[in-house]
């Protein structure tokens, strides 16, 4: 039982500070894609940062695992974290980074208590959108047969994408392009199906609450009307007595 306690006071106090270096790895990831004249020093500076934010994660994992008390349960029920810790180490592309910084993330903000879906849905949709759009504009910028030359390009691309309209009018031509394609299709997909899934439970409680608020009113009239028949029976018992005597 101290452990649980030692690990949720863990998760909380740590919760914030995550999510801050996750937008530090995000200016870290976007700094090199966007300024195409960024030099060598910057480039590295900006991977150097990219690998701390991720071993900060991988840390807080290592925490959270020697703070619970029944680790088997924790790596059975955290498995998606602990893929995205190993990740990185199975190929050193900044792109597995990308795509296990994402995953850490999502996987410690949903530890949040008291945090609205829409927060989670809202948040999804921005980052996918920057990085999707920053991921496939530095795979597609150099390829011979590209047509993603611009982060407007990009943008767009990605809106359509995840959204899947898929205009056309800009397609990823290389191998790793059309991965990231279909990890923004997927992820649109799934994102439709949260907000949907939002709405229906928020109309569902709503016209439970309604349903509930009818049945006590209901009930509160049985109850008035089964009084004003006692009522009765007690005024014509009492008119008859009078009227006998």
């Amino acid at each position: 039982m101290r452990e649980e306690t030692a690990q949720a006071r863990w998760e909380e106090r740590t919760q914030r500070p995550l999510l801050a270096l996750a937008v530090v790895f995000a200016v870290a990831y976007a700094l090199p894609i966007v300024d195409t004249s960024a030099g060598k020093s910057l480039t590295v500076a900006c991977t150097a940062v990219e690998w701390a934010v991720w071993a900060a994660f991988a840390g807080d994992y290592g925490v959270r695992l020697a703070l619970t008390e029944d680790r088997r349960e924790f790596v059975r029920t955290r498995w998606l974290d602990l893929a995205a810790v190993l990740l990185p180490l199975i190929q050193p592309l900044k792109l597995l980074r990308l795509v296990s910084t994402l995953l850490l993330v999502g996987q410690r903000a949903r530890m949040a208590s008291q945090i609205r879906v829409t927060t989670y849905v809202a948040g999804a949709v921005v980052g996918l959108l920057m990085f999707g759009s920053l991921a496939v504009l530095s795979v597609e910028r150099d390829s011979p047969d590209g047509n993603i030359r611009t982060l407007g390009d990009a943008l767009w691309w990605s809106f359509t994408t995840m959204t899947t309209v898929g205009y056309g009018d800009h397609a990823p031509t290389t191998g790793l392009g059309r991965m990231i394609a279909v990890g923004l299709m997927l992820s649109g997909i799934a994102l439709l199906g949260v907000v949907t899934a939002n709405i229906a439970a928020w109309f569902i409680e709503r016209f439970e609450k309604d349903d509930v608020e009818e049945r006590q009113q209901t009930e509160a009239i049985l109850a008035l009307t089964e009084e004003v028949r006692a009522l009765r029976a007690e005024v014509a018992a009492l008119q008859s007595r009078t009227g006998g005597s």
